[in-house]
């Protein structure tokens, strides 16, 4: 075993464990387009394909096959997939976090 790398587990949110400030949402954004990614070699769509059965754009679906998801809402991902013919369900879950920020009397 190489002494040089300690496993740490993650939180189940990359975005969370690379320091993101708005991980929670970059996580999601990432879920909706892996599985608009998903859809399209299910069905084995090109962008073209897909533009013409959407009416979005073919470049949107090749920004967000190379993950280039800046320019993309949640809500926006999620019209593209009801587009595609996917139905969205959310389901929020709210908890206090663990912040940084809050003095040690105040974490719980």
């Amino acid at each position: 075993m190489n002494d040089d790398f300690e496993m740490v587990r993650g939180s189940g949110n990359v975005f969370r464990d690379l320091g993101h400030p708005d991980a929670d949402r970059e996580q999601l954004r990432a879920l909706l387009a892996a599985r608009i990614i998903d859809v399209l070699d299910e069905r084995k769509l090109t962008v073209r394909a897909a533009q013409e059965m959407t009416g979005i754009a073919a470049a949107d679906f090749s920004r967000i096959r190379r993950a280039n998801l800046s320019r993309f809402t949640i809500d926006r991902l999620m019209t593209i997939l009801a587009g595609l013919g996917q139905e969205v369900e959310v389901a929020v879950n709210i908890r206090p976090r663990r912040s940084s920020w809050l003095s040690p009397e105040a974490r719980v």
